[in-house]
């Protein structure tokens, strides 16, 4: 367990965020009242009538009772994918305490910030919602360490890039066909909370010919078209900053349940009290920045707090075993394993193979529904990645020690000795 002690620093660090405001300011509170009164209603707003999707179906309009955005979020929770939320890492991997976040959990919470912070802007909730709890359903198992691992294999074999956000797209637009909204796969896409910034102003994209090409960049490009990537919707601008909002606290917290991290190792002083911290002032810092205008917007004084709270993230949890980096390279050579062998068994046609059986297979019966199939066959390297970033992190775990007995990883277990 790791434990810092408090100096000047930390007492000047205090003192700047005792300033940071816990409520509206009167004069904004005033006006939303009286707007409200008015029957306002934000002109930046996504309404209901401007979805767009590939495919105008009967069936996906919106009604009066399941407007067009509830849709998506239906569609969403009821993907395999989302189920499989539930055994995929947040950030602790192979530590078997229930109190420690899931990407499930994770999901939920960024959803419910974004939805807090979008009704007082008067914003679309459905569409956050929906964008909210789909943006990771790309994750990799064991989270962005597998992520890492799946990129460099990837790109290694092909030359293109592995992104969970841009897999995310995949996952609702192609693998399950369900003709999400190009409002959500797009939220989807440039939720990247790794790359923070002050200012989100919207990227003026208008149809999915652009959204493609988009993509394809990404795969191409890798970091340098993620770096750039904006969304086209101000509820989009929001899920990406309360995906920020919703770790960078709640890591923390799991890094003191886990017992890596004592309750006095950050440089702020408040242990885990930080999280309820900086959900509050940090909602109410863009709402107050925001609220009637056309881009979501932070003071200097949130944005800087954030960018030194990640920080501090990353060297005292992320890079520090955060991510059980005592097994890294143990995993990183299961991944590259699990590649080569289910890409070899593609190529043999081996449909006795897990890949055919546990895959394949049920991606294909759910584009059945749909009259769509999987063109599986067409690139192989990325069938591979498909079958592998579904995976939970106990199914990869059991996978690879069954296919490599060589391969020793821990086993989760709520009695053991760390």
């Amino acid at each position: 367990m790791i434990g810092v002690k408090m100096g000047s620093t930390s007492n000047a660090l205090r003192t700047r965020l005792e300033r940071m405001p816990l409520r509206l300011s009167d004069g904004l509170c005033e006006r939303m009242e009286r707007d409200r009164a008015a029957g306002w209603v934000n002109p930046f707003r996504t309404n209901d009538d401007e979805v767009l999707r590939r495919v105008d179906r009967p069936s996906d309009r919106g009604s009066l009772w399941r407007p067009a955005f509830v849709r998506d979020v239906e569609k969403i929770l009821h993907l395999p994918a989302y189920t499989r939320y539930a055994g995929k890492t947040q950030v602790f991997s192979f530590r078997s305490n229930d109190d420690l976040s899931r990407r499930g959990l994770h999901v939920q919470l960024v959803a419910r910030i974004a939805r807090d912070i979008g009704f007082a802007l008067g914003l679309n909730c459905d569409l956050i919602e929906a964008i909210g709890l789909g943006h990771d359903l790309g994750h990799t198992p064991f989270g962005h360490a597998g992520e890492r691992y799946l990129d460099a294999i990837h790109r290694e074999r092909t030359g293109r890039s592995f992104f969970h956000n841009v897999h995310s797209v995949r996952v609702m637009d192609v693998l399950y066909g369900r003709n999400l909204s190009l409002q959500t796969l797009d939220g989807a896409l440039t939720h990247n909370g790794e790359y923070e910034q002050r200012v989100f102003e919207l990227s003026g994209l208008e149809g999915f010919s652009e959204f493609d090409d988009i993509v394809e960049r990404c795969y191409v490009e890798g970091g340098r078209a993620i770096g750039h990537l904006r969304p086209m919707t101000l509820e989009g601008c929001v899920v990406r900053i309360a995906d920020i909002i919703a770790y960078v606290g709640r890591d923390r917290q799991d890094a003191i349940e886990a017992g890596l991290l004592a309750e006095d190792a950050f440089e702020d002083g408040m242990g885990g009290r930080y999280n309820s911290w900086i959900l509050s002032r940090a909602s109410v810092d863009i709402i107050e920045h925001s609220y009637g205008r056309d881009r979501i917007e932070m003071s200097e004084e949130l944005f800087a707090e954030i960018r030194r709270a990640k920080a501090e993230n990353y060297a005292k949890i992320y890079r520090a075993g955060g991510i059980e980096g005592e097994c890294a390279e143990v995993l990183s050579t299961a991944f590259a394993l699990i590649y080569d062998r289910f890409l070899d068994d593609l190529r043999r046609g081996d449909e006795g193979s897990y890949i055919f059986r546990h895959h394949i297979a049920r991606i294909e019966r759910a584009l059945a529904h749909y009259d769509r199939s999987y063109r599986w066959q067409d690139d192989l390297n990325q069938t591979v990645v498909d079958y592998i970033a579904s995976m939970t992190d106990g199914y990869f775990t059991e996978l690879a020690t069954k296919l490599f007995p060589e391969i020793s990883l821990p086993r989760r277990t709520y009695i053991n000795e760390r």
